[in-house]
């Protein structure tokens, strides 16, 4: 019988969802054995004091000479570099892995955690965009769990509780809010600035990954993540604009009936499941209203204004390391329009230079995903001037 978490392990700590993962384990009184940030001193000093963890890894080594001479006082092992963070996610006293960390610096410990048969609580998708095949390869042979904590992968992971045969599955509905410039025509779009991308409609995360919701791009990797978590072809995931946020996502049955989860829109909520799974722990937040819910609408995404969800779906298409090569330079581009140093319009532009001009692996290894990952950066860094 599986069981929940008792001791965990929370890569990103300092990130969005890593202090709302911390928030989750004080109210269910869970361990934590190993808390990971880059640079984020002060934030991860006061977490450390609190939560008194073995080990803290910083993956900025000045950062971690910093934390170390602040919590010499403590019993706390401080590390650095990104080495280090797959020591912290083979921490053999954890039982789970909660994956907050933003990028491809994720890969290598969730196949370190996955190695040691953790319980993946998954929050660092580009760790299935741009290796999918091979860590849900590594999990199915080592038996290790993974379990999402994207709210739409969550809801398509609760609505499949009770489905033993995955051909029941007619196709897997991920909502969207479409972000801050839902409407606009994509000129209109092309002039919106840093402080327009940043303004969410309903949900509160970090920059990178808000910038990916007014693009689109966000769902785009959504769809490709849910095929590598449900290996299910692109013809069997779909996209659907949700303003309201409140229906998560949906799964429709082959015999027609569609189940979905709803909630408010609280990342808590997906987090304290990955924790708690297979049961439901108490949630002392105000649950859902639906007698004070906005009515439920639901459209088709335009994929001309936000054609970087188009540009996903054909990386999807491709396979091999076309996703990785997306990746890596949608992650170039959005730290550039985050510096004021290109335009909204620039993202798609540079990305879809990267994904034209740079060759695709197929049946990559994982050195070929680390290349591509290095080529796409690359590519975006010499070409952004352009």
């Amino acid at each position: 019988m599986k069981e929940a978490s008792r001791n965990i392990v929370v890569l990103g700590s300092t990130g969005s969802i890593g202090r709302q993962t911390l928030d989750v384990a004080e109210q269910l009184g869970l361990r934590v054995s190993a808390l990971t940030a880059d640079k984020s001193v002060d934030r991860m000093e006061a977490q450390a004091r609190k939560f008194r963890p073995g080990l803290v890894v910083m993956t900025a080594p000045e950062a971690a000479r910093d934390l170390k001479i602040r919590l010499a006082d403590t019993e706390t092992r401080v590390l650095a570099g990104p080495a280090a963070l797959e020591e912290a996610a083979a921490a053999p006293e954890a039982d789970t892995v909660v994956t907050a960390v933003v990028g491809m610096v994720g890969l290598r410990p969730t196949l370190a955690a996955i190695a040691a048969k953790k319980r993946i609580a998954l929050a660092n998708k580009e760790t299935l965009v741009c290796a999918g095949e091979l860590v849900m390869d590594a999990a199915e042979k080592s038996g290790a769990e993974i379990v999402p904590v994207d709210s739409e992968h969550s809801a398509i992971f609760q609505c499949l509780q009770g489905c033993g045969d995955r051909r029941e599955i007619r196709r897997l509905i991920l909502t969207c809010s479409g972000g801050p410039f839902y409407g606009m025509s994509r000129e209109e779009a092309g002039r919106m600035t840093r402080e327009d991308a940043l303004r969410h409609p309903n949900w509160s995360m970090g920059p990178k990954i808000t910038v990916d919701c007014a693009t689109l791009m966000n769902k785009g990797l959504e769809v490709i993540e849910a095929m590598r978590l449900y290996r299910l072809p692109l013809e069997q995931v779909d996209v659907v604009i949700h303003r309201q946020s409140i229906v998560h996502s949906l799964v429709e049955f082959r015999d027609g009936a569609v189940l979905a989860q709803l909630g408010t829109p609280d990342m808590r909520l997906p987090i304290r499941y990955a924790l708690t799974y297979p049961a439901r722990g108490e949630n002392p937040a105000e649950p859902l209203d639906l007698l004070r819910c906005p009515p439920l609408t639901f459209a088709q995404p335009d994929r001309e204004t936000f054609p970087c969800l188009r540009l996903a779906e054909v990386a999807a298409v491709k396979g091999g390391t076309a996703c990785t090569i997306l990746n890596a330079a949608n992650e170039e581009v959005v730290r550039l329009f985050l510096a004021d140093r290109i335009g909204f319009d620039g993202i798609f532009r540079l990305t879809t230079g990267a994904m034209t001009d740079i060759p695709v692996v197929l049946n990559p290894s994982l050195e070929d995903i680390l290349a591509a990952d290095g080529a796409a950066r690359d590519w975006v860094l010499s070409h952004w001037k352009s």
